[in-house]
């Protein structure tokens, strides 16, 4: 071998060599990476597990678990928790769990009971939830259960506006508004309809999504609207909306413009109208209700009142980042992109900003602050009901951009819940304030939706496989219930 080729040979070895210690680090990072990853799913199974064993303890087959007092309380008498948590454990793996829950849906859950439920929480939890668990177990037991429920929901629709009353009586096949008013919510009206046109899909019986879809067409149509944003109530004998002059993205108002878009995406983006009013809409948000903060320019949506502003922002609202990204995933304007990263910096601000590290339900947001601080909580506002709508956020924003620090954010809201909700015999518990924490003072409440969608946003959050739960192939419900975007029939 020539002096050359010698030359060569060590200079290629010695360049082999600095390369492997210049990747190393970065190899190294990877590494860690899918192995955070990994701690971080089995830390949310172990923490689902925690929660279900003080329901199976306690709670099992009622509603809801109350941790602390070691008993359960009652909303419908329909085992919300367990039939809101079906799709979860099947999603997290948990076989014995989900076999567990799946006997008591087969032998226990009846729907023919003289009880009246909410039209808008039954839809999206129960039927959500069987409809959902049965496209992924593919076990006709969860649709059963679906068509029967569905079909003792609607009596709802018989009003004369054809806009459903917000209660129904599952056993005797009747419906009414609430006691105090004719009026339904707008949100309640019109996030129903992901749910009943699948319904229809499956049974191949056309009244659930005619049903549905008279309402959105009512909607599309009524005068009261500004700028694409409606109004927070709806009169169910007169169709019309009511208390007008009043615009949110929060409660009574939120999901109306999550599900324009999401049936725009189930039903295989052919409903023109659908994604006209929800384009529309995110105008009008950008128009009416967008603001930034004082001094560290947070961008956040207000309320409007008769033409006035106020600052105020239910924690609902981040629903809002995950939904814009969607859109933007889909096609849709750019800019809405560019909004969603600034509003999940907000909603990330509203966990951050507070002593325990957990967003309090609604926050003011200062415009002109003079101590400071970007966010005031009045103490009426400051529980924190274990809610996922930050989470969900932050799974869309991951799921899109691979920023790590979404879940960074996550991880730390998780361990945030695990420090100041989780209660040592079973269960986590909401708490009164967020702002405390020394006592954050339990409520001794874990609503279904914690485990029906805060844990499992957490857990498709910190899984590295994009295929679970393909968001190009479902859409989730109001929820967290995927449900299947449809075959092209073109």
């Amino acid at each position: 071998m020539s002096r050359l080729q010698r030359s060569l040979i060590l200079f290629l070895l010695a360049f082999l060599f600095i390369c492997g210690i210049l990747s190393y680090p970065i190899l190294t990072e990877q590494w860690r990476v899918t192995v955070k990853a990994v701690d971080h799913v089995e830390a949310v199974q172990e923490a689902f597990r925690h929660a279900w064993k003080g329901y199976k303890a306690f709670a099992w087959g009622h509603d809801e678990l109350k941790p602390i007092s070691k008993t359960h309380g009652e909303w419908f008498g329909l085992g919300l928790t367990l039939i809101d948590a079906l799709d979860t454990m099947w999603i997290l793996g948990l076989k014995d769990e989900f076999a567990e829950a799946r006997k008591w849906v087969e032998t226990e859950l009846s729907f023919s009971k003289n009880v009246d439920v909410n039209l808008f929480e039954s839809t999206i939890r129960i039927l959500g939830g069987l409809l959902s668990t049965y496209h992924l177990t593919g076990d006709t037991l969860f649709l059963d259960k679906a068509k029967d429920i569905g079909f003792r929901l609607m009596p709802a629709f018989k009003t004369p506006s054809k806009i459903p009353y917000s209660d129904v009586n599952l056993g005797k096949g009747t419906a009414h508004p609430p006691r105090w008013t004719t009026d339904s919510t707008v949100a309640e009206v019109t996030s129903i309809q992901l749910e009943f046109r699948e319904l229809s899909r499956l049974t191949q019986d056309p009244q659930y999504q005619n049903a549905v879809e008279e309402v959105t067409r009512q909607v599309h149509r009524l005068e009261g609207k500004r700028d694409g944003l409606v109004p927070m109530f709806i009169n169910t004998n007169s169709g019309k909306f009511t208390r007008r002059g009043a615009f949110t993205l929060g409660a009574r108002a939120d999901s109306y413009y999550e599900y324009l878009l999401k049936q725009w995406l189930q039903g295989g983006k052919k409903e023109t109208e659908l994604l006209e009013d929800y384009l529309q809409a995110i105008e009008g948000v950008k128009k009416n209700l967008l603001r930034q903060t004082s001094p560290s320019k947070l961008t956040f949506v207000g309320e409007l009142s008769n033409g006035h502003l106020n600052p105020k922002m239910d924690h609902l609202v981040c629903f809002l980042p995950g939904t814009l990204a969607l859109g933007a995933h889909n096609g849709l304007p750019a800019d809405h992109m560019d909004l969603a990263l600034q509003l999940m910096e907000t909603c990330h601000q509203m966990y951050a900003q507070m002593e325990t590290g957990l967003s309090p339900e609604i926050a003011h947001f200062n415009l002109q602050s003079n101590n400071g601080r970007d966010i005031d909580v009045k103490p009426a506002d400051r529980h924190n009901l274990l809610r996922p709508e930050t989470i969900e956020s932050l799974f869309y924003m991951y799921r899109f951009t691979k920023d790590s620090k979404y879940r960074d954010w996550g991880w730390d809201i998780l361990q945030s819940f695990n420090k100041y909700t989780r209660v040592p015999s079973g269960g986590y518990t909401s708490i009164s304030n967020v702002r405390d924490p020394v006592y954050p003072a339990p409520r001794d409440k874990m609503e279904s939706f914690f485990l029906g969608e805060t844990l499992k946003y957490l857990f498709l959050l910190f899984s590295d496989d994009n295929e679970l739960i393909s968001l190009d192939k479902y859409v989730f419900n109001t929820e967290a219930h995927p449900l299947p975007i449809w075959p092209s029939t073109s």
